[in-house]
């Protein structure tokens, strides 16, 4: 990870007071964020709520456009939890799981565009939502980079960076650090998004790395695995990168009529359509810490000493719900194990 795209993780420090920026409290961003809650779904809603995860752990991840995704209410929502967390001096402080999530997608990136075969790929972000990876990453300079999502959410991102572009507050003026960037308007639930990828502009056999962040649990089963066989497919025609996150059946049961699409072993998926190479991660191993998680009683080190076959929490009941950080890769010269 490159130091310049994001900070280094200070233990014990006081967490940095947070302001509103004045720009939210613009017409256009105000009456933006108030139709974005009352009108969009869970789903679409969710990529506020994660950037501004990002906007409140700035200490350890630079992205001065997160709090503008955001918006008011989820950045309070989350600062409230944040605050209550330190005053309680508890194991894990709400929204550090966005902030592990985030920093491993980052470094896993960086690390294959700089593989000597990784310089100069495409990268695609499927449900891309509030990304602003094309702003922060000095890594993706070299890439065309192509955003994924609903229409009105690209819109809405599209009329946020214009209002931080006009801002009079320069730390928000948007500068793009990526090759290109391209949005790409489709649903992952319908079949046409491929061929409106490739419409945009998409080589199909150029080197690509595909990043699939908080997206796929909200899929059905049935759409979950038709994007990663989509994926897996493109092995046979030139070098594949996927990083995923992958919910266990466990942790989908936070909320049922939410999250869908669960797979308790992505490491076996993964090799099974196509791809050869695969790594499993889970939040607080050592290639996804960051320093963010020194209590050794916390809940993410307590599931990765239990055997991924554990259900139930011995220790309180709890179910052990699992996030899986996946790494995998795919040539044509290569074969799936």
């Amino acid at each position: 990870m490159s130091k310049h795209d994001n900070g280094v993780p200070e233990n014990h420090q006081p967490w940095p007071e947070f302001k509103l920026p004045e720009l939210l409290s613009s017409d256009t961003l105000r009456d933006l964020h108030a139709a974005i809650e009352s009108d969009w779904d869970l789903l679409r809603r969710s990529a506020c709520q994660t950037a501004a995860g990002r906007a409140l752990w700035r200490q350890v991840i630079r992205d001065p456009l997160a709090e503008l995704f955001a918006g008011e209410t989820y950045l309070k929502n989350i600062y409230e939890k944040i605050k209550k967390d330190k005053l309680n001096n508890a194991k894990e402080i709400s929204g550090v799981i966005l902030a592990v999530r985030t920093l491993w997608f980052d470094s896993k990136l960086e690390a294959a565009l700089s593989s000597a075969d990784g310089g100069g790929s495409q990268v695609v972000l499927l449900g891309a939502g509030m990304d602003a990876r094309s702003y922060r990453l000095s890594c993706l300079k070299e890439s065309s980079v192509f955003e994924v999502d609903f229409p009105q959410v690209l819109q809405a991102k599209a009329t946020i960076l214009e209002a931080a572009a006009n801002s009079s507050e320069e730390h928000h003026h948007p500068i793009m650090t990526a090759k290109s960037l391209t949005r790409v308007a489709a649903d992952l639930a319908e079949d046409d998004w491929l061929e409106k990828l490739q419409t945009s502009g998409f080589e199909p056999k150029k080197s690509t790395v595909w990043i699939l962040e908080g997206i796929l649990y909200y899929l059905s089963h049935a759409h979950a695995a038709e994007v990663l066989n989509i994926i897996a497919e493109k092995c046979n025609l030139t070098k594949t990168v996927l990083l995923a996150d992958f919910m266990n059946k466990q942790a989908t049961t936070l909320s049922s009529s939410t999250f869908r699409f669960y797979c308790d072993w992505p490491d076996q998926l993964l090799p099974s359509i196509g791809f050869a190479d695969v790594t499993l991660s889970q939040i607080g191993d050592p290639d996804a810490h960051f320093g963010l998680l020194q209590d050794p009683m916390n809940l993410f080190n307590k599931l990765r000493n239990l055997p991924r076959t554990v259900q139930i929490h011995p220790d309180d009941g709890t179910p052990c719900g699992r996030l899986y950080l996946l790494q995998a890769s795919g040539s044509p010269n290569q074969t799936a194990s």
